[in-house]
């Protein structure tokens, strides 16, 4: 018992000297009211839907006033170029690939060798619920799928983000954290998705429970409005600061926890012009 404690606490402030020193190296000041320097600004490769190279794809994210991508892992098979291909494209372009979408696929070790290939420090993992059967037993059967990874993660100090999403579990933040925190991992965290839980609730009281234990979001639009009379899914095509997301709490909550990482739009993409547009719209609500 003595080795293993010593053990978790050794990785908890590796991963926490690592984290400050990423920080410091790659982060300017900022104004107390602002998140200028405290984040970087990123979007999923599928959104990119001009027909070039991925070296090109890659530039043009650069250009329009992005850091980096975040991509699906080639065990979804969603089409995007092979891994290696992908991470000499990437160099050469000059933008961070700083994270992999695994959804739920199973195989979160594959993942994580994935997102340690790219030179990316965490894998998103979904947990779903099971309709058809106990809520207690998917629980527990979720937390066992993720805690044989959990030396992997470790060992490859990439992080395994558990993200709220429609999957109709874990849908307020006392039983995220809960989750989180049974898992006992500095590399277990959240993903927090700032749109998806405008169905249940209200994103800044989910960056307050959450806190630090939030390592990368997602920003996209909500409207109330638009889902009661056009549906659910339509309701996330509102340009970001039309909807119903209260971004100036959003901002503060962010502020309080010192929030400093990567902020990854995750909203329909198009071509170059659609590109920019989704770049300046996380400028204005995000004040950067």
């Amino acid at each position: 018992m003595r080795d293993r404690t010593s053990r978790r606490q050794f990785l908890r402030l590796s991963a926490a000297g690592a984290a400050a020193m990423s920080t410091v190296l790659r982060n300017r000041v900022a104004p107390a009211d602002q998140l200028t320097g405290r984040v970087r600004k990123a979007l999923g490769y599928p959104m990119i839907q001009e027909e070039l190279s991925a070296e090109d794809k890659l530039r043009l994210v650069r250009d329009v006033g992005f850091e980096g991508v975040e991509v699906p892992t080639s065990l979804l098979k969603r089409n995007t170029p092979e891994p290696k291909v992908l991470a000499r494209a990437a160099e050469k372009a000059g933008i961070r690939i700083h994270g992999v979408v695994n959804s739920s696929h199973p195989d979160l070790k594959a993942a994580i060798d994935e997102a340690a290939l790219y030179g990316a420090d965490s894998v998103l993992h979904v947990v779903r619920s099971d309709p058809n059967g106990s809520y207690l037993e998917n629980y527990r059967r979720t937390q066992e799928t993720i805690r044989r990874a959990i030396p992997h993660a470790e060992s490859k100090r990439v992080y395994i983000l558990i993200e709220n999403v429609w999957a109709t579990f874990l849908i307020e933040p006392l039983s995220m954290k809960r989750y989180i925190d049974e898992l006992d991992s500095p590399y277990v965290q959240a993903y927090f998705d700032v749109g998806n839980v405008l169905r249940w609730g209200w994103p800044h009281h989910w960056i307050e429970v959450l806190g630090r234990r939030i390592v990368k979001i997602h920003v996209k639009e909500f409207s109330t409005k638009v889902a009661m009379n056009e549906g659910m899914r339509r309701a996330f095509r509102i340009p970001m600061g039309e909807g119903d997301v209260p971004w100036d709490k959003v901002r503060e909550q962010l502020l309080r926890i010192d929030y400093r990482g990567w902020v990854t739009a995750e909203v329909p993409g198009g071509d170059r012009k659609r590109l920019a547009e989704i770049s300046q719209q996380m400028d204005r609500v995000l004040h950067l």
